[in-house]
């Protein structure tokens, strides 16, 4: 799986962190910008998950996308329920509130049952904090702003849509890996990839949107299968990319890091 030339980690925690914030506070003014910032988690999480699951976890890395979000969905509505007077710090609370959960659950995975992965602390805290911006921002795409009790709990819990957030939230989070791994897999076709899952999930939101916000869902639901056409072209010219290069030889080719 080694690159030429890959993103470095930190520069990818920057990307979903301070996009996902960003998409998330921009939310009250344009609730398509929760998705975006979404998207932007998706994508360094899906990253996370790949760092993580190439020490060959196999069948854990659905349970790694499922877990995150677990501990997302627990980090959120602790963070911005728990914040009634300062309502902005909720997002943030969220976000350290999830990074300490993953932080605790990567230490005991390596020191208790002993899995033996150098890089599992940092990136079950990574993956926690990407899986509680991916809840928030696509919640409040749906609800139209990130306030819990006044927008989230009737228009994301009371319906139902936060099923949906759950479950395919942590699909475009384990999907990419999932569907790139193998001896020949590389950084940018999963990076591609991710924000297609990602852009797939926010054209769901926008569904969702539409029966909640009315004209601003729908402009979620378009522009994610906008998002969606995009990043999956820039993928499969990837796939098409990496297949020519074995065409003719049968090997797959060999790179240094």
């Amino acid at each position: 799986m080694s690159d030429l030339k890959e993103i470095p980690p930190n520069t990818l925690a920057m990307f979903g962190i301070s996009g996902g914030l960003l998409g998330i506070y921009l939310s009250p003014l344009f609730p398509t910008a929760g998705a975006l910032g979404a998207i932007c988690a998706v994508i360094w999480s899906a990253e996370a998950v790949r760092r993580v699951a190439k020490y060959g976890l196999g069948t854990g890395v659905p349970s790694i996308g499922q877990i995150a979000m677990g501990m997302g969905i627990i980090a959120a509505m602790f963070g911005l329920a728990i914040v009634k007077s300062m309502p902005l710090a909720g997002p943030i609370l969220a976000l350290v509130t999830a990074s300490i959960i993953g932080f605790i659950i990567g230490w005991f995975a390596q020191n208790v049952i002993k899995m033996k992965i150098p890089v599992m602390i940092r990136c079950m805290t990574e993956i926690a904090a990407g899986g509680a911006l991916i809840i928030i921002g696509f919640s409040a795409a749906v609800a139209g702003n990130f306030d819990f009790m006044g927008s989230i709990i009737p228009k994301v819990f009371d319906n139902g849509v936060m099923l949906a957030v759950f479950w395919v939230g942590a699909m475009a989070m384990l999907h990419p890996f999932n569907a790139c791994l193998g001896p020949d897999e590389r950084q940018k076709r999963l990076l591609y990839l991710a924000g297609s899952t990602g852009a797939i999930t926010m054209a769901i939101m926008g569904i969702a949107a539409t029966m909640t916000l009315g004209a601003s869902g729908a402009a979620t639901l378009i522009l994610g299968i906008i998002l969606w056409l995009i990043f999956y072209k820039k993928f499969w010219d990837e796939v098409y990319n990496d297949a020519a290069s074995v065409i003719g030889t049968g090997l797959i080719p060999k790179t240094e890091a």
